[in-house]
Formats: C-alpha cells, structure tokens, sequence
C-alpha cells in the first residue's frame, strides 16, 4: 500500500470514528435525562466514541454464547483457512474459528482485566484513605511497604511470582492486583492528604465521627472524582498487561480465548502477508484508545475547566 491510500485510508477510518461518535452523542442525548444529558450534550465527540466502543466491548463479552457462531475451543477446520465463509475471520493455528475466539477473548481479556482492576482499587484506595486520615506509623509503615514494592520492575515482579506459584487465572489476578494496588495507593494517598486538612474535616472530628465516617462519608467523596479517572487509565494498564503476559505465555492459559496469546499462537501468519493476527491486537488497542478518551474527558470535567 503506497503513502497515498494508506492516507486516505486512516483518514477514512478517523472520519468513520468520529462520525459513529457523533451518531451516539446524538442519540444518547435524545434518550438520556437529566444530569447524565447535560454531561452527554457537551461531551466531546472523541469521548462518546470511546464509550460506544467500550458500551460494544462488553455487549459482545455478556452475549458471547449468544453470538458466537461456534464453541469457544471447537475444532471446525483445518489449520489457518483464508477469510471465507462459514470461517469469516478464518482459523487458528489448531482450526478453531477466529471470529468466535475474537468474541470469547472480550469475555476472558476485559472481563479479568476489569476484575483485577476493581480489586487493587478497592485495596489501593481504602489503604491509602486510611494511611492519610490516621497518619503517623501506620502511614510510614504502609508508604514505606509501598516504596519496596514500587522499587521492583512491574514486568519482572509479575514474571518471578507467576514463575513460583503458577498461571492460573486466580494467580494472575491477584499478582497483578498487588502490583496495581501500590500505584492506586500513592494517589489516593496523596489526594486524601489534601482532603484531611480542611475544615470540614476538622469539624467532623470535634463532632466525634468515627474513623470509618470520616473516610467513607466525608474524604471519599470528595476523592472520587480523581480515583475515578485513575481506574479507567489503571484498567489500560493492567488489560495491556495480561495481554503482555498471555502473549509471553504467563497469561491466561490455553484453551481459552485472550486476545494476547492469539497474537503469539497466529503470529507465524504475517510472513505470509495476512493480517489475521493483527485482529486481537487491533482490539486490544481499540480498547485502549476508547479508554483513555473517557477518561480524558472525566479529567477535563473534573478539573472544573471550561472549553
């Protein structure tokens, strides 16, 4: 493909992107009421596209049964058929067909991502409201266990573990939540710092509020904003890391569909010219830069600036 069309070609793509975006934001606007309207009406194009694509993403991971022309580990040809019908999308290495396996692989690859996520923020962001509100040694203890634990490259500290204990999906979760855990740590830590010393905070302690109302009742509203942002750019992180790890093969764990090993198990593909394994790669990026529109966007409202 010379410069030329392959210039028209991305430009056609963005158009294309930006036009679905535009479509959304029009309709959700018509369907939508009050607060979420308002947000829906002056959002960005970029942004309703991000969540079109993600609103996508997990339709197609909740109908995947649904929706899949075959099962998720079905034999149904020979290795590496052409695009053709019935295979639209051909087959893999083992002749599966690589539509149904692109459908699973949003099941298995955001659902874990998604799962891994929410647990190191629910870990990160308690412990680092509490760490800021009581202070002291708990606070140094807690930041300098952090400290160690930032201290060891990410890739290397989720090789070694995974190494030693195995690659099952429990593992991989929970060493990647551990890892994600001391990242949302420092930022809840350092938003909540800011938080603890207003008056208001103040005032709640001399009325006798307990501990756990002062961090649930009056910090952590005031936190979610920010926390919110950082879980959409934290799922980018831990999703491109699972899909690291399969494409390694200390990910998630063959037969089952993940978008990273179908990379490494089609990769032989492209010296023959096809683009087949660029499909799980493509959708892992399209994730990726949907994510991070949203999240641009929940930055630029929480900022409280104007366009």
């Amino acid at each position: 493909m010379s410069v030329l069309p392959r210039f028209l070609f991305i430009a056609l793509t963005v158009a294309a992107a930006l036009a679905a975006g535009w479509v959304f934001r029009r309709i959700a606007v018509a369907v939508t009421r009050g607060e979420l309207r308002k947000a829906l009406r002056t959002a960005p194009v970029t942004a309703c596209f991000g969540i079109l694509v993600i609103a996508l993403y997990v339709a197609v991971a909740m109908a995947a049964p649904l929706i899949a022309p075959y099962g998720e580990n079905e034999v149904v040809g020979d290795q590496f058929m052409p695009w053709a019908a019935p295979h639209l999308l051909g087959t893999d290495n083992l002749g599966r067909d690589m539509l149904t396996r692109l459908i699973y692989g949003a099941r298995n690859s955001v659902g874990i991502a998604f799962l891994t996520t929410l647990l190191a923020f629910l870990a990160g962001s308690f412990l680092g409201l509490l760490a800021a509100t009581v202070g002291g040694w708990l606070d140094q203890v807690l930041s300098r266990m952090v400290d160690i634990l930032m201290a060891i490259p990410a890739l290397i500290f989720s090789l070694l573990f995974l190494t030693i204990f195995g690659t099952s999906v429990t593992t991989l979760i929970i060493v990647i939540a551990v890892i994600d855990t001391t990242r949302v740590f420092r930022l809840a830590r350092s938003v909540a710092q800011t938080i603890v010393v207003m008056d208001f905070i103040e005032a709640a302690r001399l009325r006798g509020e307990g501990l756990a109302r002062l961090i649930f009742r009056e910090i952590l509203p005031n936190a979610m904003a920010p926390l919110a942002a950082e879980f959409g750019l934290r799922f980018c992180f831990v999703f491109l890391a699972i899909s690291a790890l399969s494409f390694l093969g200390l990910g998630i764990q063959p037969p089952t569909a993940d978008w990273g090993s179908m990379v490494r198990e089609n990769a032989e593909l492209i010296t023959f010219g096809d683009i087949t394994p660029l499909l799980p790669a493509g959708a892992i990026a399209l994730l990726t830069v949907a994510v991070n529109f949203v999240v641009d966007w929940m930055l630029h409202r929480a900022s409280g600036l104007k366009e």
